[in-house]
């Protein structure tokens, strides 16, 4: 949600305050307190689990980070559109150059978005490693009134480490299966296991906040005999709409509101099931089902469910609370998420068969300093997938899945309208699900899951120049290589961005150009930027829909 520049000059007048946090990134060998093997981790400070950030509208968040590994490090405030500050979107070789080992950085993020967030590592799939933790920014003049608020921030944690997975992920002949050491859960940073309960007092309403700091599966959360009514969807607010469960793929966020029962003379039981039919099933271990009280009453006595619920969010027919139509498209991308291969048959995740690798100049340095080559995707080198979008243009994705997997895919710097799902196999039209083109908002969010034989369509406006990436977030298909950018409005970047000393003097001291194409010329010469064939595809290529 942005809010109106009037309102944030007001809460700056009245209180606004700086949130500041003082994180030294570091390693912890630890299994987290699961049945399984220790591994490196990437934690704050010395210890897990991460703290919680909070925060209120109008409020500035300065992130104070030392860098303590040995290699270099970057922090995503996930959903935040960070509009003329894209620098800070902690991307390296797209908005940065990352921290350098020993080295001090500072994010300095005012917050004009009020939701529910997630501040996690994006270098080196170090969010694998346990980098990550939630964001939560409060609006004072929230319509939606909560006695008390909970928070459920569930996250898979491996017993192996993203750099020991990776040549196991990327091989034409795996060693070992990519399961033998399966993934246990984590709630609020501790053994699922050991959920904490709920309080509940008759009559009263509580805010309960689901952030997925998952790296694979999906998730549910459902509560016996109690209804959930969704109020916001990956920070944006949306119109009520009342489930009996709700379902998060990696990355998501949605708050909902719970009224108690009249009556204190039973207790009832929470529910987070992790799943993924994606994944292989593991005796004991995965599926798995986390039950926790939600207690009227001091009796250790709850009621057993007949059954837990379980069901996908119906998206085309929820609402935003803005009013807004679906945006009407100035131009459609077709982007076929799906696995290739090299001529070795080594595996690599793509977007319509380019796997993505960094260039040697970040992508927002080379658009403001190439001039008029800035317009031109190849300045940003053949492997970043880069589309350059007009200034304001109303830009339509096409998101195709006929892949064997689903793709949970994340758009930086926006939320997108949500206006269509459908099937890839639908050769008619019949099974099109779509939104009506006027008196309906469009429900927006940040990250949208796509299932394996389906697609969905999201619009949204090119208003918020700088370079914005797109990938999916299984940690794996990221690392593989299922990422492209956005160079959004190139030729007004100078004009918003304004790139901190600090940000550049990260770049020289790694010895990394801040000037030029891909390749640090300033010509249409991108060597020595990375070059790699088209991936052999695994499927032909579908045809888009008419």
């Amino acid at each position: 949600m942005r809010v109106p520049c009037a309102l944030l000059l007001a809460a700056v007048l009245v209180g606004a305050k700086r949130v500041v946090e003082n994180w030294d990134i570091t390693y912890l060998t630890t299994n987290r307190g699961l049945p399984q093997q220790a591994k490196r981790g990437v934690c704050v400070n010395g210890a897990f689990p991460l703290p919680v950030v909070e925060a209120e509208v109008g409020d500035t968040l300065v992130l104070n980070v030392h860098n303590s590994l040995d290699v270099h490090t970057s922090l995503h405030a996930h959903g935040l559109h960070l509009r003329g500050r894209n620098y800070y979107d902690g991307v390296p070789f797209t908005t940065e150059c990352g921290i350098a080992p020993g080295t001090n950085f500072t994010y300095e993020i005012p917050l004009e978005q009020s939701g529910t967030y997630w501040i996690h590592g994006h270098s080196s799939e170090q969010n694998y490693d346990g980098l990550r933790t939630p964001l939560i920014i409060r609006d004072p003049k929230d319509p939606h009134h909560a006695d008390a608020e909970y928070l459920f921030a569930v996250e898979d944690w491996w017993p192996n480490t993203f750099q020991e997975i990776y040549p196991i992920l990327t091989a034409a002949n795996p060693p070992v299966g990519l399961f033998d050491k399966p993934p246990h859960a984590l709630i609020n940073g501790v053994n699922a296991n050991l959920t904490a309960p709920l309080s509940f007092v008759p009559g009263k309403t509580y805010r309960i906040r689901l952030v997925s700091m998952m790296s694979l599966p999906l998730w549910e959360f459902a509560i016996d005999d109690h209804q959930l009514q969704i109020i916001e969807v990956d920070g944006t607010p949306t119109q009520p709409s009342t489930v009996d469960v709700v379902r998060l793929a990696p990355a998501q966020r949605i708050s909902v509101l719970v009224t108690a029962k009249a009556s204190a003379a039973e207790n009832y039981q929470y529910h987070i099931a992790m799943f993924g039919d994606y994944l292989p099933a593991i005796p004991g271990i995965f599926p798995s089902v986390y039950n926790g009280t939600v207690a009227y009453n001091a009796s250790p006595a709850t009621r057993v469910p007949a059954s837990i619920p379980t069901g996908f969010l119906d998206e085309i027919g929820m609402q935003s609370r803005a009013a807004e139509n679906a945006l009407m498209p100035d131009r459609s991308i077709f982007l076929n998420t799906t696995v290739g291969f090299m001529a070795d048959r080594s595996a690599f995740e793509s977007f319509n068969l380019i796997t993505y690798r960094a260039p040697l100049v970040p992508a927002i340095f080379s658009a403001l300093t190439t001039g008029d080559m800035a317009i031109n995707p190849a300045t940003y080198g053949p492997q970043t997938n880069s589309h350059v979008l007009r200034h304001n243009e109303v830009v339509e994705l096409l998101l195709w899945n006929a892949d064997t997997l689903p793709h949970p895919l994340h758009l930086h710097g926006h939320s997108f309208q949500i206006v269509e799902r459908g099937f890839t196999n639908d050769t008619t039209g019949a099974l099109r699900n779509r939104v009506p083109r006027v008196g309906y908002s469009p429900l927006q969010r940040d990250t949208v899951f796509v299932p394996k034989g389906e697609y969905a369509v999201v619009r949204f406006r090119a208003d918020n120049p700088g370079v914005w990436l797109m990938h999916c977030h299984f940690d794996w298909h990221m690392g593989m290589g299922m990422v492209l950018a956005f160079v959004e409005a190139p030729d007004q970047m100078a004009r918003v961005l304004a790139v901190p000393q600090s940000v550049v003097d990260q770049c020289r001291s790694q010895g990394i150009p801040t000037s030029g194409n891909a390749g640090g010329n300033n010509a249409y010469q991108f060597s020595p930027a990375p070059v790699l064939p088209y991936l052999i595809a695994m499927y032909t290529q579908p045809a888009a829909l008419s």
